[in-house]
């Protein structure tokens, strides 16, 4: 029996960046834009440290 990539990355946890809140489509949170990269996703020539250079962070919405 062999395993298929796809059944090895099911297993992997999915990647946070430090401006991360939570895991992404976790209840209750959402993306938006990074405030430090302004959501260019780099910081002068290196990628943002704080969203990993996608531009965007996974935090919570809504608060009760």
């Amino acid at each position: 029996m062999s395993h298929s990539s796809r059944d090895q990355g099911a297993s992997d946890p999915p990647k946070l960046n430090p401006g991360d809140q939570a895991e992404p489509g976790s209840p209750g949170t959402g993306e938006n834009i990074c405030p430090e990269c302004k959501g260019s996703g780099r910081i002068g020539a290196a990628a943002c440290p704080i969203c990993g250079g996608t531009g965007k962070i996974i935090e919570g919405i809504g608060g009760a």
